[in-house]
């Protein structure tokens, strides 16, 4: 195996194009893909994929072999043809026949994959949130960069034409002068109870689950998919479906940068389990000198819409506000009556998104691409900003250019994690 892949990262600064293919393709050739976790999200990526005509899925992969297994009985059940299982990714990155990678693990393993795809030549398709920190999604931007690799973010509301059309909207004019936008994520999140620690099962390959992570006894409150909960693995809810909500507050706003000052409050109020993130969070991002405020609410359980969001965004201008609820669909009301504007439902994006990725893959173009690498780091950042804050109680001030606190070496030392050897996300290419 590449030994690289425990000791680099990346170095890179602007934006790439005309990249060379891992391999070339003619254009009879489909894209092979590997889908690296399929245990949830993975089995919506596998079924984007085949419906594509110019990719396919060849090799499923997952620490745990069980689950590789089931998944490839269905595969063959579905498609009506084999497909490849490997337990371990590293593998996966050896293999000359894959030409690109999807990533649907935990979160904390989603960068170091991505970065690894690039450094063995493969373009990667990256669930959100992008990183588990703001150091690994700038490294995985490096990675991207050095290795030319086109690397897209899973944020499919950006190939949703309805949400193309909602963005024209908010850069025309429609709603005035847009100076504030919300994300809501409002999802029932039930007690995850209480957990020991047991052995872990016979086909699971725990090392490899872990990872980069800290490494914690085996519990049920961690695997397989109780560690959103859990700092070590998760991000919480903002990291967790928030992760469209902070990339569409940002993308409907027009800000590339992350926010000059941050602060959040919330807490565990309704369950004692084992969660260890906040059940309610209630988030301020601000952005001074472009006079733009997002705000970021996170609620559990029983709750009221907010004009029928409950997952989604809202923004506000001068002349009115825009609702956008989940992936696909928004409205606009204007003025003081609340009179209807312009509205837009389209079907649900996913499909397109991964044609987006195919495309760039195909004409070597990252602006092609609708979510790319870059979109996965302020997204993720933004959720990681506001948890920092939460956590240390306070009101933050960050140097967006040097992506550092001011003046706060405690919450410094919070934007990075320390790594598990040989998992490492690494400090340089």
């Amino acid at each position: 195996m590449n030994s690289r892949r425990t000791f680099l990262a990346g170095a890179g600064a602007t934006v790439i194009s005309n990249l060379p293919a891992a391999k070339a393709l003619s254009a009879n050739d489909r894209v092979r893909i590997a889908v690296l976790g399929v245990n949830g999200r993975g089995k919506a990526h596998i079924d984007s994929i085949m419906k594509l005509a110019d990719a396919e899925v060849v090799l499923l992969c997952d620490p745990d072999l069980d689950v590789a297994r089931k998944r490839a009985a269905e595969f063959e059940k579905t498609y009506g043809k084999k497909v490849q299982i490997e337990q371990d990714l590293r593998r996966v990155f050896d293999n000359k026949d894959i030409d690109a990678v999807t990533i649907a693990t935990p979160n904390h393993w989603h960068s170091l994959a991505a970065i690894w795809a690039c450094q063995a030549g493969k373009d990667a398709y990256v669930e959100k949130p992008g990183s588990h920190n703001i150091f690994e999604g700038r490294k995985m931007i490096d990675a991207a960069h050095k290795y030319k690799r086109i690397v897209q973010h899973g944020v499919q509301l950006r190939s949703s034409e309805a949400i193309q059309e909602a963005v024209q909207h908010l850069r025309k004019g429609t709603i005035g002068n847009v100076y504030m936008s919300r994300g809501l994520v409002f999802r029932w999140r039930p007690s995850i109870g209480h957990k020991g620690p047991e052995t872990p099962p016979d086909t699971l390959n725990y090392d490899l689950w872990t990872g980069p992570a800290r490494q914690e006894p085996f519990s049920r409150r961690i695997v397989h998919y109780n560690w959103h909960w859990t700092w070590n693995y998760g991000n919480g809810d903002v990291g967790n479906q928030g992760i469209h909500e902070t990339d569409m507050c940002m993308w409907g706003l027009g800000l590339d940068t992350l926010p000059k000052k941050i602060t959040a409050m919330g807490g565990k109020f309704l369950f004692d389990d084992d969660k260890q993130t906040p059940e309610v969070l209630t988030t301020l991002f601000s952005y001074p000198e472009q006079k733009k405020l997002i705000q970021f609410e996170v609620r559990p359980w029983c709750t009221n819409l907010e004009d029928g969001a409950g997952v989604g965004n809202i923004f506000y201008g001068s002349e009115g506000y825009m609702v956008i609820k989940g992936y696909s669909s928004y409205e606009i009301f204007l003025g003081e009556k609340r009179e209807k504007g312009p509205a837009r439902t389209t079907d649900d994006p996913l499909k397109d998104h991964f044609a987006n990725w195919i495309k760039a893959i195909r004409s070597r173009k990252t602006e092609d691409q609708n979510g790319p690498v870059e979109t996965a780091h302020r997204a993720s950042g933004l959720a990681h900003l506001g948890n920092i804050s939460y956590l240390l109680g306070r009101v933050l001030e960050f140097d967006a250019e040097r992506e550092k606190f001011v003046g706060d070496a405690e919450a410094d030392t919070m934007l990075t994690s320390n790594y598990r050897h040989p998992y490492v996300v690494p400090q340089s290419v």
